[in-house]
């Protein structure tokens, strides 16, 4: 049996990790184990996050359908929640003030401060979250 040249072999190595491992929100980058232990559907919401200023997320606050998501939590766990309609979850942030839509005060604030918002739309739902 002809042995295979030691070549052949790295590149087939090195060629196993693109075949095998999941597509990355980032493809320049190898799978975090972080983010292999995430849903697709958690992976696809990460992928259409970002930021935000608030004059582009007015109009979803005059509709009544924007969400403000506190810094405790994953911006993007929580719109995976609300999308699987996990409802036990997305109920207990509800109930404790985690989640709750926004506010006339803090609209007045967001728009006096203009601070770093990164959002993610579940339709119907706009989640936004202020970051640091």
């Amino acid at each position: 049996m002809p042995s295979v040249p030691e070549p052949a072999v790295a590149m087939a190595d090195a060629l196993r990790w693109f075949i095998v491992t999941p597509a990355s929100p980032y493809p320049s980058t190898p799978m975090t184990s972080n983010e292999a232990a995430h849903s697709p559907l958690y992976l696809s919401l990460l992928a259409e996050t970002a930021q935000i200023g608030w004059p582009e997320l007015e109009r979803f606050f005059a509709r009544g359908i924007l969400l403000h998501v506190a810094r405790d939590l994953d911006l993007v766990s929580v719109a995976e929640a609300i999308a699987s309609d996990d409802t036990t979850q997305v109920t207990q942030w509800l109930s404790s003030g985690l989640l709750e839509r926004i506010q006339a005060e803090t609209a007045a604030d967001f728009a006096a401060r203009d601070p770093n918002l990164w959002a993610v739309v579940v339709s119907p739902w706009v989640c936004v979250q202020e970051r640091e």
